[in-house]
């Protein structure tokens, strides 16, 4: 695999843990390793002492000044020579080696004050047989009380032990230690595979799903996976919907324009075949080509507000909503309607700005055409789900004669044809509603509490 390509998450998550268990095995090894090490030397100082604390509990010393050793040997070694464990006496006047010392080179001893302990080492001696070696080195300070002219005196104890014995223990330790984290380090890799294989399952689900709606044996992706995945089933579901309507809306638009159409053209065809009188036939071809150009326009005008961006960045709606108005204040003017706004502070639209302009825009324009002085404008934040951002609402009350009931539901009737909702509030309404739906909203119409006209309410749902 070149560098250039990028790695499945399962390769990435095994190298990842990988490299992270090397290193956690690596530095638990280390920290044993230091500490089965200070050990040893621990228990190698309390040794030495121990051998030191027993010159000192049953050597003696003769009247000529000559130290005598123990009667029995405090260690089998110290009589051998150059078996590694040496013993050695320092005092003001000369000093004694023990048996093993002989033949040696040892490091010499200085004097110690009394009741002074020295741990050091490991210090470089020469074996019995000439080669190089170290040795660790315990120093005890005494002083003796002969009970003679002679008064205290003084002598330093000195015990050494060859690295051999430490060095063999540090390293059958050594290979047992990386034996065994070497076996736990393979059996927690083989668990870390496993576990990352069980892990991915449901992204291979994800996977398998999205083939089977590539390949049409699905129409969407189900709603069964884990919380950290819904996000993005859900929004690959609400992208597969929203492709899905615009094929719709496209066809539908195309089959309602050709559909439309079909009545000035058979018109023009019949005024053809009657062999109307020219000026009779030129005013009905331009009353036609004008019908035909409106049809045109108002189809264009639906598909293209009803087409929105999914995942459309978030657009301020005060800055729009107070152009439209100054326009339509102009246009009706002589009216004289004054339009508020009760907008909620930073609240935003998340769609295209195209349909936010002709939303409020048709809107307010129904209001301002059937106000008698007033129209007031609301928006606020809508229904909140989870984590999403929360939904919108718009209102648009005005002061008119308002809507009977028995026309509310004609007027937001589905399916609709263009010419016949002309007539009322005309098509602007329909292209609300068309615009409400892509966004997958409700479009509602009642009597105002507030102004006592007429209400449309806009509900768009929780974003993704």
């Amino acid at each position: 695999m070149s560098w250039g390509q990028p790695r499945s998450l399962q390769a990435r998550q095994l190298l990842a843990a990988s490299l992270g268990l090397l290193a956690f095995l690596a530095l638990a090894g280390y920290a044993l390793d230091r500490a089965f090490l200070e050990t040893a030397e621990s228990n190698l100082r309390q040794r030495l002492k121990s051998y030191a604390l027993a010159y000192a509990a049953e050597g003696e010393f003769a009247r000529s000044g000559e130290f005598i050793p123990p009667y029995e040997a405090i260690d089998p070694r110290l009589e051998m020579p150059g078996s590694g464990l040496y013993a050695e006496v320092v005092f003001p006047n000369g000093h004694w080696d023990s048996p093993s010392a002989v033949g040696p080179e040892l490091p010499a001893g200085t004097m110690l004050p009394p009741r002074t302990e020295r741990f050091e080492g490991p210090l470089p001696i020469v074996e019995l047989d000439g080669a190089p070696g170290e040795a660790y080195r315990f120093g005890y300070g005494v002083i003796q009380d002969p009970g003679d002219a002679r008064g205290e005196f003084p002598y330093t104890i000195y015990i050494l032990e060859n690295t051999t014995q430490l060095s063999r223990q540090v390293e059958v330790f050594r290979e047992a230690l990386w034996q065994y984290l070497g076996g736990a380090g393979l059996i927690l890799l083989l668990l870390q595979g496993l576990i990352l294989r069980w892990s991915l399952l449901p992204l291979r689900r994800v996977i398998e799903e999205l083939k089977r709606v590539q390949r049409g044996l699905a129409s969407r992706m189900s709603e069964r996976h884990p919380r950290e995945l819904e996000p993005l089933t859900e929004s690959i579901n609400a992208f597969i919907e929203s492709e899905r309507e615009n094929l719709d809306r496209q066809r539908n638009t195309l089959a309602d324009l050709a559909h439309s159409l079909k009545t000035p053209l058979a018109v023009l065809r019949a005024r053809l075949e009657d062999q109307a009188p020219e000026a009779e036939l030129r005013e009905e071809v331009d009353h036609q080509l004008r019908r035909m150009g409106d049809l045109v326009s108002y189809q264009l005008a639906r598909a293209a507000s009803a087409g929105h961006a999914l995942f459309a960045a978030p657009i301020a709606i005060e800055p729009h909503a107070e152009q439209i108005v100054r326009g339509l204040e102009k246009v009706y003017a002589s009216k004289g309607v004054l339009c508020e706004f009760e907008l909620a502070e930073g609240v935003q639209f998340h769609g295209e700005p195209g349909d936010l302009q002709e939303l409020l825009g048709n809107l307010l324009e129904n209001a301002f055409k059937w106000a008698r002085s007033r129209v007031l404008l609301t928006v606020r934040p809508g229904e909140v789900a989870g984590n999403r951002r929360p939904g919108l609402l718009i209102a648009v009350d005005d002061d008119g004669p308002g809507i009977p009931e028995e026309k509310i539901a004609l007027i937001l009737q589905r399916g609709v044809r263009g010419d016949e909702r002309v007539q009322g509030h005309g098509i602007g309404l329909a292209i609300v509603q068309d615009i409400v739906r892509g966004y997958r909203g409700t479009l509602d119409v009642c009597p105002s509490e507030e102004l006592g006209g007429a209400r449309f309410e806009v509900k768009l749902p929780p974003g993704l």
